[in-house]
């Protein structure tokens, strides 16, 4: 499973309402370049891979997102969303190591997090990569 990993100034863009959880848009983009959690805040920060077969520049838009708590008065909240896919066609898509999760509705298209997945991957024409947002959502707070 990769790791989730929150960009620093999303805590003060969350504080700030820059990014609201519950009624933004959120989009997901592949990179095969490490981001940097202290200094990167904006999509235009992230080196994305190329465009084509089945990858468009800006990514996938997230579905099904909520912020909800986890149950009435635990005080655990749970960012989700539904499962996202990329699919090639026509060719491979990647390689990328690196989703990362931004705001699309934010003025500057705000950085949320990115998922590490510890190795280089690609996915060859014809075949999907799928990312399993789990049980406890993409992040949950306590």
């Amino acid at each position: 499973m990769a790791t989730f990993t929150f960009f620093h100034e999303f805590k003060k863009f969350l504080g700030d309402s820059t990014i609201d959880l519950d009624s933004h848009t959120f989009k997901a983009v592949l990179t095969n370049t490490a981001p940097t959690v202290g200094t990167d805040d904006q999509l235009a920060d992230i080196t994305e891979i190329a465009n084509g077969f089945g990858y468009t520049t800006g990514g996938v838009t997230l579905s099904s997102v909520t912020w909800l708590e986890t149950g009435a008065g635990l005080g655990v909240w749970r960012w989700n969303a539904a499962d996202f896919t990329w699919t090639a066609s026509g060719g491979s898509i990647g390689p990328f190591r690196y989703i990362v999760i931004y705001d699309d509705t934010a003025a500057g298209d705000e950085l949320v997090g990115y998922y590490d997945y510890g190795t280089n991957i690609t996915i060859t024409d014809g075949n999907a990569f799928t990312v399993d947002i789990g049980t406890n959502g993409i992040f949950e707070l306590s």
